[in-house]
């Protein structure tokens, strides 16, 4: 019986052994679990963030273009005003001859 004894105390060590690793790996793999989703919601965030300043840079683009387009007009308004003196002053001269 002392061999059989032995081998069952052996036996029943391994097996509470393996029962600690698998609580041990168990909670490991708990915390891993708890880590990725932390990550994908810190990823989701910052997806969120980068559409977000996506969108601000193009409304602050178009907003750009528009400004450079009034300005454009704005310009164009004025040397096409400075043509039409240019033209009165002209006719004004050859009208007076």
């Amino acid at each position: 019986m002392d061999a059989n004894e032995k081998t069952l105390n052996l036996f029943s060590t391994r097996v509470r052994q393996m029962i600690l690793q698998f609580k041990e790996t168990k909670t490991a793999c708990q915390e891993l679990r708890e880590q990725v989703e932390q990550r994908d919601a810190q990823i989701l965030q910052l997806q969120e963030q980068l559409a977000q300043a996506q969108r601000d840079y193009n409304s602050l683009k178009m907003a750009k273009m528009i400004e450079i387009t009034d300005g454009d007009i704005e310009g164009a308004k004025k040397r096409v005003q400075t043509l039409i003196r240019d033209v009165d002053k002209c006719i004004t001269l050859l009208s007076g001859k």
